[in-house]
């Protein structure tokens, strides 16, 4: 009925405008921002829709966060570091997936997946905030914790997301893998 192509674009909108809601909507304030579960659904983005589409909605809802937010000056940053933890956890996720057949053991592609992206996430913005915003490596590096905290919400929403989401039609008709 509908290409895969529309399909995707579709769900890529609404995985950017859940991104969105689900970092501006749940949030625990941190010394350095706030803590949200928005990763989760950047992570899961990259791994069900593939780099392009999944980066797109990834970058593109973290975005939108950052600007309804105040967060004007990371806007731009935070789309680049969100759309590329969304492309390496879909790799990841891909390489992994073809030697993790059996989908009880997919749980591990997930988790490996999730760290890399999440190793994107707090990388980036510790190259963002202490080089070029120039808040110096010593401010940048006090945000490492609060980035990793972030990133285990978002490793396990995404653990509890992808097994849940994989099983859906129109979700696995827009995959690359046969789940």
């Amino acid at each position: 009925m509908y290409s895969k192509k529309t399909k995707k674009l579709v769900i890529a909108a609404l995985m950017a405008a859940m991104t969105c809601i689900a970092t501006m909507i749940i949030q625990f304030p941190s010394p350095v921002g706030y803590i949200h579960i928005g990763d989760g659904i950047v992570l899961v983005s990259g791994m069900i829709l593939g780099p392009i589409y999944g980066g797109a909605a990834a970058g593109i809802g973290s975005m939108l966060a950052d600007l309804l937010s105040g967060y004007t000056s990371f806007a731009l940053a935070t789309f680049i570091i969100k759309a590329l933890a969304a492309i390496t956890a879909h790799h990841i996720y891909q390489l992994l997936s073809r030697h993790f057949n059996n989908k009880k053991n997919r749980i591990i592609s997930v988790i490996v997946a999730s760290v890399g992206g999440g190793i994107i996430v707090t990388s980036g913005y510790f190259i963002f905030e202490g080089y070029i915003m120039g808040y110096g490596v010593a401010t940048a590096a006090a945000g490492i914790l609060f980035n990793m905290v972030q990133n285990i919400f978002g490793i396990i929403l995404s653990i509890i997301l992808m097994p849940i989401l994989i099983r859906l039609p129109e979700i696995k008709s827009v995959m690359n893998l046969e789940n």
